[in-house]
């Protein structure tokens, strides 16, 4: 029993969030148990393949090694843009890690190849793939489906592929719609986080796949369960045709594609700067009131926000199967994540492995990866609301009144996935 407690805690923490969601939902006797069965179900049947079905680890190894081989290809553009600002460390001629330079400028290259397999309908055959079982399986609308099954692929952009059908959706359908882009990343991120991970942590690229695609389901769980359908949706369990607008060309598609990664860059070296900033600022202020309390007390306590964090979610990280003896620095991921955002926790999650500090490393960084990968922050909430309601402004009020429930219902996905994860690992 001791070698599986791990996996039982997990399955308790699991649980627990279906349940503390159905306890804060606005409607417990509307809940659709279709969506809580199914949905369920889909998360434990994925995570089954990825760590269980006999030649899962083969299939993963290549999915993995793949990522990797598509980003060694991404660093030519890097390097001949930056020279030696664009070389990694460990690499001969590395000035050192170098955010700005190493990392971020594979969003770029990762949304100009997303619009090229847009552009020749292979991103548009895997998202109606999983909308038609997200429809099929949890009887929810079409629509939702179709743009929680694209925001496994694509961020904001994923509305669009819908925007025929958002200024009539109820406010169900919208709650779900937020939830399932900050429950997941997007794929043009994901080269960014394998870029901090991947020497540590070298399956991290098939995990962070893994966990995105097993966080669509957990999305549209967390969000009927916490604001249940009242209305009668428009699309309601049959299938809609995704909305795009091909490019006349490749060329065209690369060109609109690398466009787009540019805003996404500066967009989140933007929300790096200004939230990294307000938080030294918050940290200079609570060292300056703990050091009076410590003075006062003789505690030597840290106050600082981050350390603050890590006690508040130590609790939740165990819950989901962290173990307690790494639960404190856990937490302190799920915190910045939640007030930050997931690019400053996966880095410092990387800190933590290359210092040794977890206890149990294997275990950890499995479920804390996976409970990290979403988008569930304070800066995507606005991103979010605001990019929706600017293809219907109509429905600005509606989407601003269930974007808290919506933060609320990705942050419980996420934490979901990082619990099916631990119920699933085995060393």
């Amino acid at each position: 029993m001791g070698a599986y407690r791990y996996n039982l805690l997990s399955l308790a923490g699991l649980v627990t969030l279906i349940l503390a969601a159905w306890l804060l939902s606005k409607g417990r006797r509307r809940v659709n148990w279709r969506v809580l069965v199914w949905g369920t179900a889909l998360q434990l049947g994925i995570a089954g393949l990825v760590f269980l079905a006999p030649g899962s680890r083969g299939v993963f190894g290549w999915v993995n090694g793949a990522v990797f081989k598509v980003l060694e290809a991404s660093n030519s553009g890097q390097e001949f843009v930056f020279g030696p600002l664009a070389v990694g460390p460990g690499r001969p001629g590395s000035v050192g890690f170098i955010l700005a330079t190493q990392a971020l400028p594979l969003i770029i290259f990762f949304a100009a190849l997303m619009q090229l397999l847009y552009y020749y309908g292979i991103m548009q055959w895997a998202i109606r793939g999983f909308a038609w079982l997200f429809t099929r399986l949890m009887r929810v609308s079409g629509a939702e489906s179709l743009c929680a099954a694209s925001n496994i692929f694509v961020g904001v952009e994923s509305a669009t592929t819908i925007r025929p059908y958002l200024a009539g959706m109820t406010r169900s359908e919208l709650c779900t719609i937020l939830t399932a882009g900050m429950a997941t990343i997007a794929s043009t991120v994901l080269g960014l986080y394998v870029s901090f991970l991947g020497a540590e942590f070298p399956d991290i690229a098939g995990h962070l796949i893994s966990a995105s695609i097993i966080s669509a389901p957990a999305a549209i769980l967390m969000s009927k369960l916490l604001l249940p359908e009242t209305g009668q949706p428009e699309t309601l369990g049959r299938t809609v045709a995704l909305h795009y607008q091909r490019e006349e060309s490749a060329i065209e598609a690369i060109i609109n594609g690398a466009m787009a990664g540019v805003k996404l860059l500066v967009g989140v070296a933007a929300l790096l700067i200004a939230f990294l900033g307000l938080l030294a600022l918050l940290n200079l202020a609570l060292h300056g009131v703990g050091g009076l309390v410590n003075h006062q007390t003789g505690w030597t306590f840290d106050w600082s926000l981050e350390n603050l964090l890590g006690y508040a979610f130590r609790p939740i990280a165990w819950l989901i199967g962290v173990p307690w003896q790494d639960a404190q620095l856990a937490g302190r991921l799920l915190g910045e994540r939640l007030v930050v955002t997931e690019v400053k926790a996966y880095q410092d999650l990387d800190v933590m492995l290359k210092a040794g500090q977890f206890a149990h490393p294997e275990r950890t960084r499995i479920v804390i990866s996976y409970a990290l990968c979403g988008f569930a922050h304070v800066a995507s909430l606005a991103i979010f609301v605001g990019g929706i309601a600017g293809l219907v402004p109509e429905r600005r009020k509606d989407l601003a009144a269930v974007a808290p429930r919506a933060l609320l219902a990705a942050t419980l996905a996420c934490l979901m996935t990082g619990a099916v994860a631990g119920l699933f690992f085995m060393g």
